[in-house]
């Protein structure tokens, strides 16, 4: 029987400039797994902790920013890796900052505040870019979904 685990989270990052949204993506380093992809925000879930403390977590390693407001996305990605023979599904978040100063971590050489459009092209994976463009869509036309799914 094929397990289902919820492991990993998927976080984006996004802050305001001259009242339009723009989103934080990172290039996976070449020593890392899916090396020189663009991505938002990922992580592990520890064993202690609940999907949104890793996507704080997660964010804090990877960007050294802490969440001004954050909010569940209206969407659960998903993928299956074969070898295991494991369904993941992941938990999706967005996150406000309000710095565009960040601080890299080893595991990305370059990132970029970009627009919705060109996060979504920058995007290897199908269910990261359309997970970017429902957070895209809650935070400029749907403030009732926003109030409903702060954390």
């Amino acid at each position: 029987m094929t397990e289902i685990v919820v492991r990993v989270v998927d976080c984006h990052i996004f802050r305001w400039e001259n009242g339009k949204p723009l989103y934080l993506l990172l290039k996976r380093s070449e020593s890392q797994m899916y090396p020189g992809i663009w991505q938002c925000v990922t992580g592990k879930i520890e064993a202690d902790e609940r999907p949104h403390e890793a996507a704080i977590r997660e964010l804090k390693e990877e960007t050294g920013f802490m969440p001004n407001s954050m909010w569940t996305v209206d969407q659960v990605n998903h993928f299956f890796e074969a070898e295991q023979n494991r369904m993941n599904l992941i938990p999706v978040f967005g996150v406000e900052v309000d710095s565009s100063n960040i601080t890299l971590s080893p595991e990305h050489t370059e990132y970029k505040w970009c627009s919705v459009d060109e996060g979504a092209d920058l995007m290897l994976w199908n269910q990261q870019k359309q997970g970017l463009l429902n957070f895209h869509r809650m935070i400029t036309n749907e403030p009732e979904k926003l109030y409903l799914s702060r954390i």
